[in-house]
């Protein structure tokens, strides 16, 4: 079953777009501190949605929606077989022609298709190369975030040791017994 049967290419582009769209705002909305990696995912999402989309292209080659209708086709060769005389023999070149005609018809086809799935592929090669920079600078972010919360914990630490002395402090001074 082909949940994708009456989608064009046009709504096809679309769909990837709305697919990286609901991404990054799903993941801004999870993460609503972290809008770099909401980006970062928008753009990963619309990388993978256009080689999908480039994928199905191909392998439905020969589809009116990616033009494959549009040239002409080769028929299918006389059957010589049907020769009265010296049909008998020609079966091997009836079945020869054959396969020449249908390995033309597919490349006819995967020549209509393969503008189509290239737009797709190359949207894709173009989202993985924006999200190079968009990872670099996650991966910058997340580590000033790591060590901004290094520090905190550190502080909080020796604010925890502090407490910790001044209630020690003031156990000796009520004459609480020492439970070490």
């Amino acid at each position: 079953m082909d949940i994708l049967s009456d989608v064009n290419s046009e709504w096809l582009r679309a769909l990837t777009w709305l697919s990286a769209i609901a991404a990054g705002l799903l993941l801004c909305f999870w993460r609503p501190r972290r809008p770099h990696l909401g980006a970062l995912g928008a753009v990963l999402v619309f990388a993978m949605a256009n080689i999908g989309a480039g994928i199905y292209v191909l392998s439905h080659l020969g589809d009116s929606r990616w033009g494959g209708g549009a040239e002409d086709r080769l028929g299918a060769p006389p059957k010589l077989a049907d020769t009265p005389v010296v049909g008998r023999f020609l079966g091997d070149l009836d079945a020869a022609m054959s396969g020449v005609v249908d390995g033309v018809n597919e490349f006819i086809d995967f020549r209509a298709s393969l503008p189509v799935a290239v737009e797709f592929l190359a949207a894709a090669g173009w989202a993985l190369l924006v999200a190079v920079p968009l990872g670099i600078l996650a991966l910058i972010v997340s580590y000033r975030d790591g060590q901004r919360r290094k520090k905190e914990f550190a502080r909080y630490s020796s604010r925890v040791e502090e407490l910790s002395a001044e209630l020690e402090e003031i156990k000796r001074h009520l004459g609480y017994p020492n439970r070490d």
